[in-house]
C-alpha cells in the first residue's frame, strides 16, 4: 500500500511546479508568427521581464537553459584569453567556471567552498589587479546546489573603481528574492524560465547594461549569440534568432502577470522569505535531537529564499521513501561533500505554506519510518513561522 496516490509535491529546485493557468495559457495552437498580435505580446513580455529584474537595461532572450545563458553572456563580453574572476559558492559556480575555461576564457576561481562569497576577499583580489586584466566578476546570486546566497550590493561595493563588469547568475533567485539590477550596479544578469518564473524550461534571458553593451562584439560573438541583434530587434524572429517559442511566450505572459500585477513583487519576495524560514525552523527542531542534521548555510543572512540545503543521515533513503510512500519528491544533495547524506528542499515559484508543510510532514514521517533520529516539534516550529506572517 502507498499513500503517494494523489497530487504529488515536487520540492526540487527546478524545474519548479507550473501553475495550471500558465499551462492552460501555453496549451494553444500557434498563431501566425508573422502577425502583429504575437509580436506585440512578445514586446509586452520583454517589458515585464525588465520590471521583474528592476532594470531599464537591454534584454536579449534565447531558446535554451541556464548553461545557454552562461555561454551567450561569455560570447558577448570575452575574447579568447580574457580573464574572468568567478566567485564560487557551490556546484553551479564551479560548473560555470568549467564552462568558461572550456570556451577558451582564462577563468580564475575565488572559491568559497559551499559558503557565501566574502566581499572583503574579492576587494583584496581586485586590488592585486592593478592593470585591470580581469574583465568580469561573475557570481551566482543563489547557488542552487549549496543554497548559498550572495550579497550582490556588497559584492558591487567591494569592486570599487575596478573596471570589471559584474555578471550575476540569478537563475535560481529571480522571482524569489530581491533583484534591483540598476540600483545594485549589475552589468549582466542571467535567468531562466523554469524556477521563480513558474514556466516550462527552455528559455533564458540576458539583461545587459550600456557598459556591457559597449564591449562587443568579440571574437566569440557569432550571429546566433549576438545580444545586440536580439535586444535591438524589430522583427519577432530576430528576438529569438529564428522561430519564436510561441507557447512559452503565452506562458511567460500569464506567469509574469501573476507575479507582477496580481501578487506583486514585494509580496512574492516576502512569501519566499517566509516559506524559507519555515523550512529552517523545522530543520533546526529536527537538529535538536540529532546534531548530524545541519543546515548547509549557517548564517541566516546568506541562506537562499528559493531552496534549502541540509545534511541529514540517510538522506538518499529518506528521499526514496518520501517519493514512493508519500508522493513528495525532494532534491538530491548535488555538490555536497557527502551527497548520500544530503538533500535539498525547494520553496520556489508556485509554492505556498500548505505545500511546504506537506513536504516537511512527509520528511518527518520518513525519518520516523526509517528510524533516523530527530528532534520533535518541527511542524509546530514551521507552523509558528507561518502563523506569525500570514
Amino acid at each position: 500500500m502507498t499513500l503517494a496516490f494523489g497530487q504529488p509535491i515536487i520540492a526540487i529546485p527546478g524545474p519548479s511546479p507550473v501553475p495550471d493557468r500558465v499551462l492552460r495559457a501555453a496549451h494553444c495552437a500557434s498563431p501566425d508568427i508573422y502577425g502583429d498580435e504575437l509580436a506585440a505580446l512578445n514586446v509586452q513580455v520583454m517589458a515585464q521581464l525588465k520590471r521583474l529584474a528592476g532594470t531599464r537595461a537591454h534584454l536579449a532572450p534565447y531558446i535554451g537553459n541556464g548553461h545557454v545563458g552562461w555561454e551567450a553572456s561569455a560570447a558577448n563580453i570575452f575574447n579568447p584569453g580574457d580573464r574572468a574572476l568567478v566567485l564560487t559558492s557551490g556546484h553551479f559556480g564551479r560548473s560555470w567556471l568549467d564552462q568558461l575555461t572550456q570556451t577558451g576564457i582564462a577563468a580564475e576561481a575565488l572559491d568559497f567552498g559551499n559558503r557565501p562569497a566574502d566581499p572583503a576577499m574579492l576587494a583584496e583580489r581586485l586590488a592585486q589587479d592593478a592593470d585591470g586584466r580581469i574583465k568580469a566578476v561573475m557570481i551566482c546570486q543563489t547557488d542552487t546546489a549549496s543554497a548559498a546566497c550572495a550579497d550582490i550590493p556588497a559584492i558591487r561595493a567591494a569592486m570599487g573603481d575596478h573596471p570589471a563588469l559584474l555578471v550575476v547568475d540569478a537563475i535560481a533567485s529571480l522571482g524569489c528574492a530581491p533583484m534591483l539590477m540598476d540600483d545594485w550596479g549589475v552589468d549582466v544578469l542571467i535567468a531562466g524560465s523554469q524556477k521563480g518564473l513558474m514556466c516550462l524550461p527552455g528559455t533564458v534571458f540576458l539583461w545587459f547594461s550600456d557598459r556591457a553593451a559597449a564591449v562587443g562584439p568579440t571574437a566569440l560573438t557569432s550571429p546566433m549569440w549576438n545580444w545586440h541583434l536580439r535586444a535591438g530587434a524589430e522583427a519577432l524572429w530576430r528576438f529569438w534568432g529564428g522561430t519564436p517559442p510561441v507557447q512559452q511566450i503565452f506562458a511567460l505572459d500569464e506567469a509574469l502577470c501573476m507575479i507582477l500585477d496580481e501578487e506583486g513583487l514585494q509580496n512574492v519576495w516576502a512569501r519566499h522569505d517566509t516559506l524559507a524560514k519555515g523550512v529552517w525552523a523545522a530543520t533546526e527542531a529536527w537538529a535538536e535531537g540529532n546534531p548530524d542534521i545541519v543546515l548547509s548555510v549557517q548564517d541566516r543572512a546568506y541562506r537562499s529564499a528559493a531552496v534549502t540545503a541540509l545534511k541529514i543521515p540517510g538522506a538518499d533513503a529518506l528521499r526514496g521513501w518520501t517519493r514512493d510512500r508519500m508522493g513528495v519528491t525532494l532534491g538530491v544533495g548535488l555538490g555536497a561533500a557527502d551527497p548520500a547524506n544530503a538533500l535539498r528542499v525547494a520553496h520556489m515559484g508556485y509554492c505556498n505554506a500548505a505545500t511546504v508543510m506537506g513536504a516537511l510532514g512527509a520528511m518527518a514521517a520518513g525519518m520516523t519510518a526509517l528510524s533516523i533520529p530527530h528532534g520533535r516539534g518541527a511542524l509546530d516550529a514551521a507552523a509558528a513561522v507561518f502563523a506569525a506572517n500570514a
